[in-house]
């Protein structure tokens, strides 16, 4: 099936999805995954544990754990 027989409605969800990977994935897919990660964290820590505090100390914390990890990979990735 060629593009001029595909549905248009399936063009647009398929652009939608793409737009929506794009900007929230892009390039750098550990990112995301530690945002996902950083944020369940925190919604545990404050729902399931009562953990105000900790919540409070840990997103920054995390946040720039996973910022460092990321520029070491690209780092290292840069220099092979």
């Amino acid at each position: 099936m060629n593009s001029d027989q595909t549905p248009w409605i399936f063009r647009v969800l398929k652009g939608f999805v793409m737009f929506w990977w794009d900007f929230l994935v892009g390039d750098t897919p550990e990112l995301f995954v530690a945002t996902l990660v950083v944020v369940g964290f925190i919604a545990l820590c404050r729902i399931v544990w009562q953990l105000n505090a900790l919540a409070l100390i840990a997103l920054p914390v995390l946040c720039v754990a996973a910022l460092g990890i990321s520029l070491g990979r690209a780092q290292r990735a840069n220099r092979k």
